[in-house]
């Protein structure tokens, strides 16, 4: 027990302070995010708007993350990651606390939309951040780290929000939710000053080359979209599949989706560092977390027994843990050949327009095809996305 835990500890040494700095930025910024589970409610229950007004609230919600993933990207090349995450954290907490004042339908997907924008610019100022905060031999634990404070933050900030609305109502939530943005802003002020943080990696490519243009990228991309395609069911999709099919109730499904957040803050770190000794290529490692995901959706079809909801959930989660860390490893290493901003703005991107098309796709599926016609599916996509990562593997090493 002792030696596991002096393990576990071990995982986490030789990791910068400033890396450790933009995990806590990120806890309270992610955490500070609680009104994001509660907005259809809020639009419901206390705006007033139909199931389709919210749908469509909904898709401005996705609409605004992707353009500011790939705003973000753009201004950091220009600017700076660290003047783009100042300028996200402290804008989209005023945005926040001013979105309690809007209560007509056009207004609200406007003000959703701009939100969204300002506040998932922070996401690939963050990732060039990251870059330049880690050694290179660092760069996936550090990514791991920072996945550990936005998965505690989706973990504490629901909780909170709950606690928060009983207390003080939905008015409550968006104060709370704009001060955290805020006090994010003035921690990052404080702590990552560019006069006081220290760059551990700070290589340019004198001839920096256009992500857009890069062909081996654009391909990694694809794959990462289908990756996404598929882990976003867990959170859409198979959450009803849990309460149609087998009739789960809310607690037992929310016992389920926890167990993922926990597998991932306990096991994360210590699995990642166990693979990085192992010596294999990133690439074969995301491979290997896309079967895994692709399994677990394979697996629910093949069984009926009820204990399989557990098994998927399990293949999910170690999938999620290996092809995520290594993942953005791969675009953060990728990067350094052109103009960051846009490598991991593209990054972010791809994950964006997963949550805009899967969870739609996979409702519609499910209402007119069934659970097994979509499941099938889910694993058709998650081999496609196999296919992709394997036509890299092969390319040589001149085209990296």
């Amino acid at each position: 027990m002792k030696k596991l835990y002096t393990n576990y500890i071990d995982s986490f040494k030789g990791l910068s302070k400033e890396v450790w700095w933009l995990a806590l930025i990120t806890l309270i910024n992610r955490a500070g995010t609680m009104v994001i589970p509660f907005l259809s409610l809020y639009l419901k229950n206390d705006v007033g708007l139909t199931f389709e007004n919210v749908g469509v609230v909904m898709s401005c919600f996705g609409a605004g993350s992707l353009i500011g993933s790939w705003l973000g990207g753009t201004l950091t090349d220009k600017f700076g990651y660290y003047k783009v995450m100042l300028f996200s954290l402290f804008t989209s907490g005023i945005l926040f606390i001013l979105l309690q004042f809007l209560h007509d339908y056009y207004s609200i997907c406007a003000g959703i939309f701009i939100l969204m924008i300002v506040a998932d610019c922070f996401r690939p100022a963050a990732f060039v951040a990251l870059i330049a905060y880690s050694k290179p031999e660092n760069k996936t634990r550090s990514v791991t780290l920072i996945r550990l404070a936005i998965n505690l933050g989706f973990s504490a900030g629901p909780a909170l929000g709950g606690i928060i609305i009983t207390s003080l109502g939905y008015i409550g939530l968006f104060w709370v939710d704009g001060l955290t943005c805020v006090l994010a802003s003035i921690l990052l002020l404080m702590v990552l000053n560019p006069k006081k943080a220290r760059v551990m990696d700070s290589s340019k490519n004198e001839n920096p080359k256009s992500a857009y243009l890069d062909g081996y990228y654009w391909v990694f991309i694809s794959a990462m979209v289908l990756f996404g395609f598929c882990f976003v069911q867990y959170f859409s999709t198979v959450p009803v599949y849990y309460s149609d099919a087998y009739k789960l109730s809310e607690f037992k499904i929310g016992l389920l989706l926890a167990m993922n957040g926990f597998l991932i803050f306990a096991f994360e770190m210590p699995l990642i560092k166990y693979l990085e000794k192992l010596k294999y290529s990133k690439i074969i490692y995301v491979i290997f977390g896309l079967i895994l995901v692709g399994l677990s959706f394979l697996l629910l079809n093949v069984f009926s027994w009820v204990g399989i909801l557990i098994i998927g959930m399990l293949l999910m989660t170690l999938g999620e843990m290996i092809a995520f860390p290594f993942s953005n490893a791969i675009a953060m290493e990728r990067s350094k050949r052109g103009k960051q901003g846009e490598y991991m703005a593209l990054y972010s991107i791809a994950f964006s327009i997963s949550h805009i098309f899967a969870h739609n796709f996979g409702m519609h599926s499910i209402a007119n095809n069934g659970y097994i016609f979509t499941w099938n599916t889910i694993t058709g996509i998650a081999v496609l996305g196999m296919v992709l990562l394997f036509i890299l593997k092969r390319i040589t090493i001149t085209n990296k």
